[in-house]
């Protein structure tokens, strides 16, 4: 390791770094929410987007060059990207790279995470960089790359991988990998049907984030090389990150020593908001008191696309018919006209009508929640017309027939199940 005097700071490494986020999946577990737009896209925190959160923590970090990979059902997120990261300046060497699959190698769609960052090698080589990030764009988490860019350097690693550790009993949705006490990898198995529990704690797994370091060099010859290996999936957890392993020269990251904590957070925050129920309870958690993410942390903060809207508006003030919201959080553009919310969030252009009743909902932009509906429990479309009166979270039974209904009772209304009502 090298002495203090001889160490390279951080803003070395970083101005050093091309980001690639990979954001192509579809995010299936997410039902209709993913029906017309990838996971990243999705609508996350009132005011953001999920590829907000990667996407930010790249350009706090200081790391000015990236590219955002995409493909599946991609307009939406290319839509939000062009709006609200349109910042970077070239002259100012800041750069931010759209990267759709375009059969730059082949005439095949991106065969894998590591085939779409091969099909882009061409453009990534124009920048020059000395490492490569590449970086998962579907979780919710703060994290400064830099600190996990200097271990990589200082390590001499191949390959380093954020890693975090999870409950057991989930760990087969991620790579699961075993360490030693150097942080060498010493195992990695992808989406493993029995994950191996880390050493002294039996109810946990160590997984792997989806965040790799490379040097730039080192991994454009691996991509060239396993392009032409038969039987490859050209795909990081599966075929790259095994195979650096076997060679020995993997290392992981732990998460707990560079996540980006707010003044008071004890918890090394990171979620994955692939299901319903996961999805529900990150955004609802962030309307209690002293939610486990703080949002309003102006030293790291999100960007985003930030829609010129007028101020949220809470009207009427009668017996039994007063627009109120009570622990949420409401965006601008949203009309509360006579109905009760309660530990609920709302997007943008929301109008809630008279006499409605709205507690722990999830409602995208523009949607309209008819008069005395009686709502709980529940994720909103974009666009959705609730009719008058609709009561939903009150009989199970009755919402599964209707809705999109989780064992967990998370009810999800989208303009296709209004309709057939």
């Amino acid at each position: 390791m090298p002495s203090s005097a001889d160490r390279i700071t951080i803003p070395e490494l970083t101005r050093a770094t091309y980001a690639m986020v990979l954001a192509g999946g579809r995010g299936s577990r997410l039902k209709e929410l993913t029906n017309e737009r990838a996971k990243p896209a999705v609508h996350f925190g009132a005011k953001n987007r999920i590829i907000d959160f990667v996407l930010s923590n790249v350009w706090n970090s200081g790391i000015r060059k990236m590219g955002l990979a995409t493909q599946y059902k991609a307009h939406s997120l290319i839509r939000h990207c062009q709006r609200g990261w349109n910042f970077a300046r070239a002259e100012r060497n800041e750069y931010f790279d759209i990267l759709p699959a375009s059969q730059r190698v082949d005439d095949a769609w991106y065969k894998g995470t590591a085939d779409a960052v091969l099909q882009n090698l061409d453009i990534i080589d124009g920048y020059r960089p000395k490492y490569l990030l590449v970086l998962a764009g579907d979780h919710i988490y703060k994290m400064d790359y830099g600190i996990m860019l200097r271990q990589h350097v200082e390590s001499g690693a191949q390959v380093t991988v954020g890693c975090i550790d999870v409950p057991i009993e989930q760990a087969s949705a991620f790579g699961v990998m075993t360490v030693d006490k150097s942080n060498r990898i010493t195992a990695f198995a992808e989406k493993p049907a029995k994950p191996a529990a880390m050493e002294g704690k039996p109810d946990r797994a160590l997984a792997s984030m989806g965040i790799y370091v490379f040097n730039y060099d080192f991994i454009c010859d691996l991509l060239r090389t396993d392009a032409g290996q038969d039987g490859s999936t050209h795909d990081f957890g599966t075929d790259i990150i095994p195979e650096l392993v076997k060679q020995g020269g993997a290392y992981s990251h732990w998460f707990n020593e560079s996540c980006v904590r707010a003044e008071g957070e004890k918890e090394a925050y990171w979620r994955d908001v692939g299901t319903l129920d996961s999805f529900w309870e990150a955004n609802i958690d962030l309307c209690t008191l002293s939610p486990a993410l703080d949002i309003y942390d102006r030293s790291w903060p999100i960007w985003t696309y930030a829609e010129l809207n007028a101020p949220a508006k809470f009207v009427h003030a009668e017996e039994g018919r007063t627009g109120r919201a009570v622990g949420s959080l409401v965006a601008g553009g949203t009309i509360v006209s006579g109905g009760l919310v309660e530990h609920s969030m709302l997007f943008a252009n929301v109008k809630v009508n008279s006499f409605t009743h709205m507690r722990d909902c999830i409602v995208f932009p523009g949607a309209d929640i008819g008069r005395g509906a009686r709502l709980h429990r529940a994720i909103v479309e974009k666009e959705v017309r609730i009719p008058p009166n609709l009561v939903v979270g009150e009989d199970a039974a009755l919402d599964a027939e209707r809705f999109r209904r989780t064992d967990r009772g998370i009810t999800l209304i989208t303009k296709e199940m209004i309709a057939k009502l």
